[in-house]
């Protein structure tokens, strides 16, 4: 139930030519305090209801729970939640013995791409794409529950 990722800017489009699977998702906020995040997400055909603790001083892990929930329900919810729903298509590019996930955003984030790979540990190493960027991980503003309150296009870049 502890979740270890790295988080990085991407820096450019080459990775789509990659890609094994990709995804539409909307998601949500019904708490976005830095204590605990309450997610919902519709992804494709399926839904989440996902519950994230505070992440640890260097970024890398914080507790994660999360539940399959009927997509139905999920339409409800995100009714209820906060206001900045989140919209991007991941991407799943395998690369050695991980696979990134490359969410490219759209709405007020279009223009941010940020590439995740999750990890056993916090010192696993893991081979890096020619098109991995910057590296965000522990970086607060881009954390999606962050995004939805403070888009990227409002920052002065």
């Amino acid at each position: 139930m502890v979740e270890i990722e790295r988080k990085f800017l991407v820096s450019s489009k080459a990775f789509k030519q990659e890609a094994q699977k990709k995804t539409y998702l909307v998601q949500g906020f019904l708490n976005s305090t830095p204590e605990r995040t309450v997610r919902v997400r519709i992804s494709g055909d399926q839904a989440f209801l996902t519950v994230k603790g505070k992440s640890t001083e260097d970024g890398l892990s914080r507790f994660e729970w999360e539940k399959n929930i009927k997509v139905d329900e999920a339409q409800e919810l995100l009714k209820l939640c906060e206001p900045g729903i989140i919209e991007k298509t991941r991407f799943e590019i395998p690369i050695g013995n991980h696979t990134y996930e490359v969410d490219e955003f759209y709405g007020d984030n279009k223009g941010l791409i940020i590439a995740e790979i999750e990890l056993e540990s916090t010192t696993e190493s893991f081979e890096r794409p020619n098109w991995l960027g910057k590296e965000v991980t522990g970086e607060t503003n881009y954390y999606n529950s962050q995004l939805s309150k403070n888009p990227y296009n409002t920052w002065k870049h």
